[in-house]
């Protein structure tokens, strides 16, 4: 199965345009999904323990080729972050109050 091209030409504003909406409507649902997410107890704690894991409260730095390793899981987790912080930023501070809690 082979994807489309978003834009075959770039002078053709019409195709610029109808790409740009099919990249917000799938960026509305990418959020939405993440929302759905978050709003459940599992959903949270799933996506804390993938922000511990991909290292982002840590130094990625090792002083060997290792740092380059880290800083590409640390690079996804600082995504991930990002993209809660824009579909519901008060369920940061939630998984971090749960984190403390030990749940």
């Amino acid at each position: 199965m082979s994807e489309e091209a978003i834009v075959k030409n770039a002078a053709d504003e019409e195709q610029v345009k109808k790409a740009g909406e099919r990249e917000k409507r799938g960026r509305d649902q990418d959020l939405s999904d993440l929302r759905r997410i978050l709003e459940t107890d599992n959903g949270r704690r799933f996506i804390w323990k993938t922000l511990v894991h991909c290292g982002i409260f840590t130094s990625s730095f090792t002083g060997n080729n290792t740092t380059f390793f880290n800083e590409g899981r640390r690079d996804v987790g600082l995504k991930i972050l990002a993209d809660v912080m824009e579909a519901k930023p008060d369920a940061y501070t939630q998984m971090a109050q749960d984190a403390k809690r030990g749940e």
